[in-house]
């Protein structure tokens, strides 16, 4: 069975990195046009690596809670990070985004020049303060311009079923920028685990929670509704984990 996985892994690697590599370097034209257009080009990478992942690995999603999402008021997205599939697959759930990442990601050829495409806000974690100040500064701007911001709070990816720290910066943003605050947890990494080549049959299931309006809370009230939230869901997760391993022995 892990032979098989390992193959289609491999096919799934093969498309995802020669299709990156030519919307790189073709999107570099887009440059002198708008984030709206490098955006709707740049995205359908992301659309392409969703449909791949599910042919060749047999990787599904499905959705509950978007029928809460108000496309007319750009909002923020705080979300479970697990693996690389959120980051294409919020492309197609959300609205046009902006993401808060590493600013060394940039410099990775090819992934890098692709995610500069894109408008994100591409902070120092070793700044401290002054990566705050750019959170906040970037991402209401992002926000008062229309286009939605996705943090993941906890910082880095996580192993599935294990929460991480949550940071204050995206709950800081939520608060500044008074912009309805959307909480996002998946089980993806249990399919797409952290650090792992191959990638396991299975459907991903992404819960969105309804708009909260943060207008009288405090960044540490967001704080605790984003642990609630994500914890909530990990029990689920982990559950699932085990139905996932004990398929597999």
């Amino acid at each position: 069975m892990k032979v098989i996985w390992f193959i289609r892994s491999i096919l799934f690697a093969i498309g995802q990195i020669s299709t990156l590599v030519v919307f790189s370097l073709v999107g570099q034209l887009t440059r002198p046009f708008s984030f709206k257009t490098r955006y709707q080009f740049m995205h359908y990478w992301a659309k392409f690596c969703l449909v791949w992942v599910r042919w060749t690995c047999g990787v599904k999603y499905r959705v509950h809670g978007a029928e809460k999402i108000n496309p007319k008021e750009a909002g923020l997205i705080l979300a479970r990070h697990e693996s690389a599939w959120e980051t294409f697959a919020f492309q197609a759930i959300f609205p046009r985004q902006a993401y808060v990442l590493k600013r060394e990601l940039l410099k990775i050829p090819f992934f890098g020049w692709g995610m500069a495409l894109l408008n994100p806000i591409a902070i120092d974690r070793g700044a401290g303060r002054k990566a705050l100040n750019q959170l906040i500064k970037e991402g209401t701007e992002r926000l008062q311009n229309g286009d939605w911001v996705v943090i993941f709070p906890e910082g880095t990816r996580m192993p599935a079923g294990e929460l991480g720290k949550i940071n204050i910066g995206g709950a800081m943003l939520a608060t500044k920028a008074k912009a309805p605050v959307y909480l996002v947890a998946h089980n993806a990494g249990t399919y797409w685990p952290k650090n792992s080549f191959i990638k396991q049959p299975g459907t991903i299931d992404v819960y969105i929670s309804g708009p909260l309006n943060v207008a009288e809370m405090s960044a540490s009230d967001v704080n605790q509704q984003i642990e609630n939230w994500l914890s909530q869901h990990l029990v689920t997760e982990n559950m699932v984990a085990k139905e996932e391993t004990a398929k597999t022995e």
